[in-house]
């Protein structure tokens, strides 16, 4: 079985994954800001490390955590936030936020844990990106660039280290089920509004994304690299009729 490394381990799509790597025998380090949250998932295959993915220190911390008994081969990027407004009534430090936190902190664990994972025979990454990356939605400019930055770099970086035993990827989920998204699903409207966008319907759930996740860290054929699963009810790529 395989160590595996959760940074972003506090989000509900992270507390959903975990427990499937869990299940299957691996053993799994998570990084989150929210000791809290960790708490809920004790396991004797479970180690938390608390800091900030945008922390370099942290973050090679957490992967000397998880390559203590065996060199780390898996990681899943989960850190991420949503901030729905238009330019002209975001602040610059507002918008720098947003890329530090979305895709600042994506490069952050390339960069880190690609250079540990090369070391030591090579591995897969997943990363998390969103439906608005690759669809036109209003007053999304901030997290479009943040995401569609992410999905450029996973598949430039899939380029860059497919001779060097790394495989990478991203999952691009609508709308999902989860304390980040409450504020846009608390009316009945909102929520009606939201699920209108989507062609089967619904809003996703965390477990969708995180079942994707884990396919792709430890069921995806070895030649699956640079791309981005959408797991979106279909709302990047298709229209539903009537």
């Amino acid at each position: 079985m395989a160590s595996v490394l959760v940074v972003g381990a506090s989000s509900d799509v992270a507390h959903r994954l975990i427990p499937e790597l869990l299940a299957a025998g691996h053993t799994v380090t998570g990084l989150a800001r929210d000791a809290s949250r960790l708490a809920a998932l004790e396991h004797e295959r479970f180690h938390a490390v608390i800091g900030d993915a945008l922390d370099q220190t942290v973050l090679q911390d957490a992967v000397a955590q998880a390559s203590a008994e065996e060199p780390v081969s898996m990681v899943a990027h989960l850190v991420g936030s949503i901030v729905i407004r238009p330019p002209h009534a975001m602040k610059m430090d507002q918008f720098n936020e947003v890329i530090a936190t979305n895709l600042g902190s994506a490069f952050l664990t390339l960069s880190v844990c690609g250079k540990a994972m090369m070391r030591t025979g090579g591995g897969r990454m997943v990363f998390t990106s969103s439906v608005a990356a690759g669809l036109g939605l209003v007053n999304h400019e901030a997290i479009a660039a943040a995401k569609g930055g992410l999905e450029a770099m996973v598949r430039s970086a899939a380029a860059t280290y497919a001779k060097r035993g790394l495989r990478i990827n991203a999952v691009a989920p609508s709308l999902t089920e989860t304390r980040l998204a409450e504020p846009m699903l608390r009316s009945e409207a909102a929520r009606a509004a939201s699920e209108a966008m989507v062609p089967i319907g619904r809003i996703g759930q965390p477990e969708e994304v995180a079942t994707t996740m884990a396919w792709l860290l430890d069921g995806a054929p070895d030649n699956l690299t640079g791309e981005v699963l959408h797991v979106d009810g279909g709302m990047g790529r298709v229209r539903a009729m009537g």
